[in-house]
């Protein structure tokens, strides 16, 4: 019994040998640390969307916050349908006046593959113009 014992200690003795480990290294991402300097502009963004703190900005209810979110849900499912109604089945930007409850969108062509989409509040008057080229192939 002792020889059995010896023997497993000898054996398993020399397996400790190969176990190897090396240093443990630490880098540094914040630039104000010693990190890398490309890294600073995406750390100051993400620091930026995180801060709650702004001046001016004010503190919404759950039910406000709702409200906020439902209202852009909508407004995001019209916009695609109103998307789906201002593209032909390839893809490209057709012409024409497209009119909803609170928007009236005109898309002009302008010649060269260049689209004029103006879009204007029916409330306040406002008109916002985007200029979009039409003539890019898919992939």
């Amino acid at each position: 019994m002792k020889r059995i014992n010896i023997l497993l200690i000898v054996a398993a003795f020399p397996m400790g040998n190969f176990a190897a480990a090396s240093e443990l290294l630490y880098r540094p991402i914040n630039p104000s640390f010693g990190g890398n300097p490309n890294n600073s502009t995406h750390l100051f963004s993400l620091a930026n969307t995180q801060n709650q703190f702004l001046p001016g900005r004010e503190q919404l209810t759950p039910l406000e916050e709702f409200n906020e979110r439902l209202q852009r849900a909508l407004l995001g499912r019209i916009s695609s349908a109103v998307s789906q109604d201002i593209l032909d089945g390839d893809g490209n930007i057709v012409p024409g006046v497209f009119e909803t409850l609170d928007y009236t969108i005109n898309i002009t062509d302008l010649g060269g593959g260049v689209m004029r989409i103006d879009t204007t509040d029916k409330a306040t008057g406002n008109v916002t113009t985007i200029e979009v080229r039409n003539d890019i192939d898919p992939l």
